[in-house]
């Protein structure tokens, strides 16, 4: 896959000068450049705009216009930023399970990366919310994987993979994948569920996530606004007023809208 893109743009947002050869090291230096600088939001669905996936469309509302994404968007541009630098990068399908209750089946509209280095298959995903991966890891089942934030694993679930986060002595599940790439009309078709179907949880709750280089994590669902660190104590506060949250998304997340910009949900 060969993609023009403008490299230096990229990097001039995310902050990063390092090297650019087809590595791990390039590879984990750009996935903590990017989650640190370009935060998770939906800000865009709650505003009733269109998620445009094309390259041009999400390449100037990230980089130009400074502003964040999902995970078609926060993967589809690291997608082209990875080809474009010589790794090879397949797109690959999952099922989110950070927020749907337990036995239910959620709809397969999670993307993430498949990356191969000199060989070996790592897992990218930086567009997975509050649990986004500021590292790679290894596609090892059953092996227990330090991050910059927190340990990750890979375990054997029936008929696919499960991600998994370790959230103090607790494994949560991330998303469930089978390997499946997932084409262009395939992330379409789920691109339009997720941005515009009632039901969909994008619909109905504002989300605004972004990592932190102390291992910490920053988290906005709605009204409360959460500080959580590494070693997993966490402060929040609840938002009182529409112009507080406006202040909370320039000065936490680096989001910047007009006064009197007001979302449309729920909460």
């Amino acid at each position: 896959m060969i993609v023009n893109i403008d490299l230096a743009a990229y990097f001039e947002r995310i902050g990063y000068g390092g090297p650019a050869a087809p590595s791990r090291e390039t590879l984990s230096a750009l996935m903590a450049a990017h989650v640190q600088a370009i935060p998770f939001e939906n800000l865009d669905v709650l505003l009733g705009r269109p998620i445009d996936l094309t390259t041009e469309a999400i390449f100037g509302k990230l980089v130009h216009r400074r502003r964040g994404g999902y995970c078609f968007e926060h993967n589809g541009l690291f997608m082209d930023v990875l080809a474009a630098l010589g790794f090879t990068v397949r797109p690959l399908s999952a099922r989110g399970r950070i927020l749907p209750p337990p036995g239910t089946l959620p709809p397969r509209t999670h993307l993430l990366l498949s990356v191969d280095v000199a060989g070996t298959p790592w897992l990218a995903d930086v567009g997975v919310g509050a649990l986004s991966l500021a590292a790679p890891i290894q596609f090892a089942p059953d092996t227990e994987q330090a991050t910059p934030h927190e340990p990750r694993r890979i375990v054997r679930e029936g008929d696919h993979w499960l991600h998994q986060a370790r959230l103090g002595d607790v494994w949560t599940p991330v998303y469930e994948f089978t390997g499946e790439e997932m084409p262009a009309i395939d992330r379409e078709v789920a691109n339009w569920y997720t941005s515009a179907h009632p039901r969909s949880h994008f619909r109905n709750q504002l989300i605004v996530a972004r990592p932190a280089p102390d291992g910490g994590r920053v988290t906005l669902r709605d009204r409360e606004l959460k500080h959580r660190r590494r070693d997993g104590h966490a402060t929040t506060r609840t938002i009182e007023s529409s112009d507080e949250l406006l202040d909370v998304l320039a000065t936490e997340f680096g989001l910047v809208f007009p006064p009197g910009t007001r979302f449309s949900v729920p909460a």
